[in-house]
């Protein structure tokens, strides 16, 4: 009888081999799904940030005024208690009223001075309010005490505009939480369970060293140095990758 050679050949694992591709790009893929989440919510408090910013009061000056009155609506402007401290942006902005008419110009195309006969604008003081003060009742207060300034006509805010940056702001900051939570512990499962596979294609060679004696700290010595060794090469990788994607 002939014999039958089979087509394919079973390659046979050797005792102690380790899946370190597998466990590295595990690991990377994990850590990069997290920083890249990561990356999502420092982006969102920047954005927090930037609009926040520019949330202003514009403060209407009365017509025909002199300049030193404007310079004393100024300073006075500049030391109130709402101003943010340490903002990136300059907190009190003076805008003319032949400004505003050119930038109005600009926006629309349309010169509503040629039909008016005059500019009926007024001169005006954007001034930024610091995020401790961004609600209803706050920015009521300040808007009374600013218009009780010598020489003050009107200060406007679009009321509508804080209320919904609170509250998108509040649902944005929950979702976030619960998604991070929920990642976290997806990935650390996911990592804990690639681990513990690596581990189980080793149990036959962990077994042959407890048959012959060896102690705890000596089989557990390696397996900790490897995993300490895949830990930093996952994190270099995916932290490249992270680094591409900025």
């Amino acid at each position: 009888m002939s014999s039958v050679h089979p087509k394919f050949k079973v390659r046979k694992k050797k005792l102690g081999s380790y899946p370190y591709v597998s466990v590295v790009l595990s690991v990377t893929l994990a850590l990069f799904v997290i920083g890249v989440f990561g990356l999502l919510m420092i982006y969102s408090k920047e954005l927090e940030r930037v609009v926040r910013d520019n949330v202003k009061i514009q403060v209407y000056l009365k017509s025909h005024i002199s300049e030193s009155l404007k310079r004393e609506i100024e300073k006075s402007l500049a030391t109130r208690y709402f101003l943010p401290k340490d903002s990136t942006v300059k907190s009190i902005q003076f805008i003319s009223k032949e400004e505003a008419a050119k930038q109005f110009i600009k926006e629309t195309g349309e010169d509503f001075q040629k039909f008016l006969g005059e500019n009926p604008l007024r001169d005006a003081f954007l001034v930024n309010v610091s995020p401790l003060y961004h609600d209803k009742k706050s920015m009521a207060k300040i808007r009374q005490e600013v218009e009780k300034i010598n020489g003050v006509f009107q200060v406007y805010y679009v009321e509508n505009l804080i209320d919904s940056i609170n509250e998108n702001v509040t649902k944005i900051g929950l979702l976030l939480l619960g998604l991070s939570s929920l990642l976290l512990i997806t990935v650390v499962l996911l990592i804990n369970n690639t681990l513990r596979l690596a581990l189980f294609s080793q149990r036959f060679l962990i077994r042959s060293m407890q048959l012959v004696g060896a102690k705890r700290w000596f089989i557990q010595w390696p397996f900790l140095m490897r995993a300490c060794l895949h830990g930093l090469l996952a994190g270099l990788l995916a932290s490249g990758l992270l680094i591409a994607v900025i």
